[in-house]
């Protein structure tokens, strides 16, 4: 095909019309060999067909998507998700409260966005900063939320995310986790809920000062989510490489993904604390003295933890502006872990215990014998997520001899056995012992 030749033209195998053919955009499809050609015209009239296709299959499946919006509403009222969580996380009302109005709010917000017109209202998503010491149920409560709305749940470590152009994850691995946590469905990706642990480690290094230095893991980090969480296109490429324009990506609409962002924030309590300072509390004859006793714990200030306490911490306020639901978790008590260790449906105790029933095995936990696991839980300071580690290193000889046997035992664990590794007591039980199961 000769470019810029007037006298050249040529008949669209689509339209039967003669085209004059002064360059190669009047007639892009062209075969010499069968003579097969597609002029522009009929070019744009077939992908005008198309994206009008594509809209009507989208408004469809939008429709789809708000009925079962309708069933998922219907079913998961805030008291109704507080009650499930109440069956596997033990305490922390008052986050199970915000996070259960939170989800709500989010589902809410999406029938909203399908069925009224996007001019007359705009309801900005409700994402959620979740603030609570290491091992007090954050994740956990997440896990089991997402279980109950049967939706797409996926937890990226804040920490491992970089400055676009640094060595490690971009911010939209975030993403990505998501695409392949809804079975690389990009319709139930678009609906599902991203966490961000570890989000305090990405908190700038200078507090509210700008910092001069190269800050790859943190400040940047948080400029890269901005966009993100407030609701964009994201591209990312299938196998995880770096983007290039040779690599075919997959994009995916964060518009009505809930972003959940959590971390210890170790130190917080003290900015609260600084800020809570009354003017009395300086130095002179008229001051008050406070004593250790005086100084105010945890539980009490992390409910009282407010954006500029945030901001002073680390993270940029433009963030924090995107992260309206503060949710705070509270340190686990040693009856919390007493309770954790029995009472949810999928204890660790109550996991031991159907492990060993199948071996004919009846286990029964002392008291004081879980009395001690937390009380070494709490000193590990490492919360819920130390009870299992204990267990299993209390375990590990029993679940190795206990199989030797098939005669019907029951097995009482002491208080010896948490602190001193002693054997536990063993006894000889009949047959009908051990199909009832141990409470």
């Amino acid at each position: 095909m000769k470019k810029n030749n007037n006298d050249l033209q040529h008949v669209c195998s689509f339209c039967k019309r003669n085209i004059t053919i002064r360059s190669q955009y009047d007639m892009p499809i062209y075969d010499p060999q069968t003579g097969f050609a597609i002029c522009k015209n009929c070019i744009k009239d077939i992908y005008g067909y198309i994206v009008e296709h594509d809209k009507r299959d989208e408004k469809s499946q939008n429709r789809k998507f708000v009925n079962s919006l309708d069933d998922i509403l219907a079913k998961n009222k805030p008291h109704v998700i507080k009650e499930f969580l109440d069956q596997y996380i033990i305490n922390q009302d008052r986050a199970k409260k915000i996070l259960s109005v939170a989800v709500y709010n989010h589902y809410k917000r999406m029938k909203y966005g399908y069925t009224h017109d996007k001019r007359d209202m705009n309801i900005e998503k409700s994402n959620v900063i979740m603030l609570g010491p290491s091992g007090c149920g954050k994740t956990a409560m997440l896990q089991h939320l997402s279980k109950l709305l049967d939706i797409p749940f996926a937890v990226t470590d804040a920490s491992s995310l970089t400055e676009a152009g640094f060595v490690g994850s971009d911010v939209e691995v975030a993403v990505r986790n998501l695409y392949y946590a809804a079975d690389k469905n990009i319709e139930k990706a678009e609906h599902g809920i991203i966490y961000l642990d570890e989000f305090d480690k990405i908190a700038r290094k200078s507090g509210a000062n700008n910092s001069i230095t190269a800050d790859p893991g943190h400040e940047g980090v948080q400029q890269g989510l901005l966009k993100m969480m407030e609701g964009g296109v994201v591209e990312f490429t299938a196998q995880g490489q770096r983007k290039h324009p040779e690599a075919p990506t997959i994009k995916v609409d964060t518009t009505n993904i809930l972003f959940i962002v959590g971390g210890a924030f170790v130190g917080i309590e003290e900015i609260i604390a600084k800020r809570l300072k009354t003017d009395n509390s300086g130095i002179g004859f008229g001051a008050n003295v406070k004593t250790k006793n005086d100084k105010p714990v945890f539980n009490d200030l992390i409910h009282k933890v407010r954006p500029e306490d945030l901001i002073k911490f680390g993270i940029i306020p433009e963030i924090i502006g995107r992260l309206p639901v503060i949710c705070t978790l509270e340190e686990l008590t040693e009856d919390d872990l007493l309770k954790i260790l029995t009472e949810p449906k999928n204890a660790p105790v109550r996991q031991y215990q159907e492990l060993l029933a199948m071996d004919k095995v009846k286990l029964e936990f002392e008291h004081d014998a879980l009395l001690a696991v937390a009380k070494k839980a709490i000193e590990r300071k490492t919360g819920a997520r130390s009870l299992r580690g204990i267990l299993e290193d209390v375990m590990l000889d029993i679940m190795y001899e206990i199989p030797q046997s098939d005669e019907p035992r029951k097995v009482i664990i002491t208080k010896d056995c948490i602190e001193n590794h002693t054997q536990p007591k063993i006894e000889p039980i009949s047959t009908n012992d051990t199909q009832t199961k141990s409470e």
